[in-house]
This record gives C-alpha cells, structure tokens and sequence, in this order.
C-alpha cells in the first residue's frame, strides 16, 4: 500500500481486493488465536474482576480458570463467529475508503506526499465509515462473549439468532448501541497509523534501507509500539463502547446507562479513573502478538494474491536503479520485481511513497474492538 500519490485514488479493482483480501484474512487468523483474551477483556470491561480471582494466580489466569469451568473451552471462543464476520465486510470498507482518500488528500496536497495530518484524516474517515457500517456485528460480539455470565437470561443462539431478537425487541436502535463511542474510537486509527508509519521510516532511515525491505521482526516491532500507544492513549471508549452494547439485554439492572454521557459519569463516580481502564491489561497481553499475527499474516497473503490474481496492467519496461543504493524513503512494496529490477503495476513516480497497512482492532479496528 503507498502512502499517496496520484496513483493511490487510481487503485485497480485488483489491487483493492489484495489489500482487503489480505486485510481481512490476516485479522480473521489472529481473531481466532487471541479470542480467549478477547473475552477475558470484554467481561473485564462489563463486569469487573471474576470471583475470587486475586487468589490463585493473576487475573487472566483466574479469568480463564474461572470460564473454563464454569462454560468450558468453548467458553473461550464466544463471539469469535461475529468478530470474523464483521471482520469481512470491516477490512473491505475500511481498505477503499482509505485508498480513495488517501489518493484525494495527496491531490489536494499537489506535491504526491502524503502529510501526517492527512493520513490521520484518511484513516478518520475510514474508520467512522468502518464503524458504521458493521456496529451491529460488534454488538453481538460483545453479547455472546458476556452472556455465559447471565444465566437467567435467555442465550443467543447464533449470530443471526441474535440480530434477529436484537430487532425484535430493541428495534435498529439496539443495533447500534454504543455507535457513537465507537466514532470516538477513530481516535485510535488517527494516533496509530501516523505512528507506525512514522516509526517504520526511521527504522528504515537507522538501517540504511527502504521501507520494504523491513524485516518481519522490524514491522511487528513498528506495528505493535503504534499499537500500544493508541490503545494505552484512547482504551476509556472501549470500556464505555462495550456497558453500552451489553445493558441493550439487562431490562430490570439496577445500573442503566442513558447513553455516554451518563455512561461516563457513573464509571467515574462509582470506579474512578481505574474504573475505565478494566481490562487494559489484558488487551495490551493481546495487542502485541495479535499485532505480530496480523502483519506477518497479512505480509505474506498478500504476495500470495498479488501473485495469484492475473495483473490488470501492462508492465512497464523502464528500468531502476540498483536496489543497493535505495534511498530509505524510496520504493513501494508490490512495485517493484526483485528478479527482473523491473517496475510493474504502478509509475515510477511513487517510489517515495511509504507503504501502509492499515490494521485493525480484530476489534473494530477504527474503532478498537
């Protein structure tokens, strides 16, 4: 992915399928091996700490003890179905209205470059796009991993069981709960993506090399340091995002949220400022591997369907210079062809451009899930 330029808003239909291919089969891989964790935090969120979990252990060991138990192993795995579902349709919307707006910014701007500040307004915009677009996938997400702790309600079935009684007895309204904290939630895009960008460069700068020639360790390095900043700086809204999607069900609970603002205030007065920091542990544990899963993955399946899917443009035959002199800002990861020293798919204007992989939060990624 480049960082702007003209040819970014040209993307091929080719090209946006690889990303969002890419995009949603990475986060889909390491959905599924950090769902456990997922739930632990969810419920941290919703319902504080699981009986007597200071004894025995750490709370994620107790958590997971006390889930294993209590709902066994698939207890772990609730909601895994809804996060790859909203995974889906999550990367596919997210990936185009990035490119396009990233192509538009970097024209607006004349000279191909794309700023810090228009990135953080290409990965805004496609995050508020995102979140809208699957909140009520997310909503059920976070029903299905906290309903093991609510016996006496009556259980979802599945997902569609669970869109369907959603409608039912809360109208369109009850899918989408908790939108707006997901809208503040772009926040965490906006801070994430300049960062690991920006960390990249100087990576690339420090070793005397171009942004596509990082190492595996280099980008989950990169990827998870922007990660953790972005989740540290913007978590409050999970935890507000999350009470306001699961209370939808709780007719008769003593603490009813009249939305976020309210939200905000009774966290505040009854928790405290730890009170919106419940589970930040837990995630942070979950960000950095999943961080690793998600870019290694999509690293290598998106060469997969690059070259998979037949190219929808002629190769150009101009040549490049020697890779060994690169510049580090030089080059764009699918531009060029290592055997040949040919450029294929795209100008050779954009070989200032700095690739970008939008990521994520297997979470509603714009928006932190």
């Amino acid at each position: 992915m480049t960082g702007g330029g003209e040819a970014s808003h040209k993307r091929s239909p080719r090209e946006l399928v690889c990303h969002a291919g890419a995009g949603a089969s990475a986060g889909a891989i390491a959905a599924t091996f950090m769902c456990p964790l997922d739930v632990i935090k969810t419920r941290l969120q919703v319902h504080g700490l699981p009986p007597n979990s200071v004894q025995g252990g750490s709370i994620i060991i107790s958590s997971l003890q006390h889930i294993v138990k209590t709902e066994g192993f698939k207890g772990l795995y609730r909601g895994l179905s809804p996060t790859i579902m909203a995974l889906l349709p999550n990367w596919a919307v997210y990936f185009t209205v990035y490119e396009q707006l990233k192509g538009i910014l970097s024209d607006v701007d004349g000279d191909g470059q794309l700023s810090v500040s228009a990135n953080m307004v290409a990965a805004a915009g496609a995050g508020a796009a995102t979140a809208t677009v699957t909140n009520p996938l997310w909503v059920v997400k976070t029903r299905l991993q906290t309903q093991g702790m609510r016996p006496d309600l009556v259980p979802y079935k599945n997902v569609l069981s669970a869109l369907r009684r959603i409608t039912q007895e809360e109208g369109i309204r009850g899918l989408y709960s908790g939108v707006l904290p997901s809208l503040a939630g772009i926040s965490h895009v906006a801070i994430q993506f300049p960062a690991y960008e920006k960390i990249k460069f100087y990576m690339a700068k420090r070793g005397n090399t171009t942004v596509d020639n990082l190492s595996h360790g280099d980008v989950a390095i990169a990827s998870s340091v922007a990660k953790i900043l972005a989740s540290v700086l913007t978590y409050p809204h999970e935890v507000v995002r999350s009470r306001l999607q699961e209370q939808g069900r709780l007719r008769n609970s003593e603490v009813h949220y009249a939305g976020v603002v309210d939200c905000i205030k009774k966290v505040s007065r009854k928790e405290g400022f730890r009170g919106f920091y419940r589970g930040c542990a837990t995630n942070l544990m979950r960000t950095t591997p999943s961080a690793v899963i998600t870019f290694t993955s999509y690293e290598m399946i998106l060469k997969c369907f690059e070259r998979a899917l037949p190219s929808d443009k002629k190769p150009s035959r101009a040549r490049t210079k020697s890779h060994d002199h690169a510049k580090p800002q030089q080059g764009s990861r699918g531009n060029v062809n290592s055997d040949k020293d040919t450029v294929s798919g795209q100008s050779q204007t954009q070989t200032n451009k700095t690739p970008s992989i939008p990521m994520g939060n297997q979470e509603q990624l714009p928006a932190g899930h």
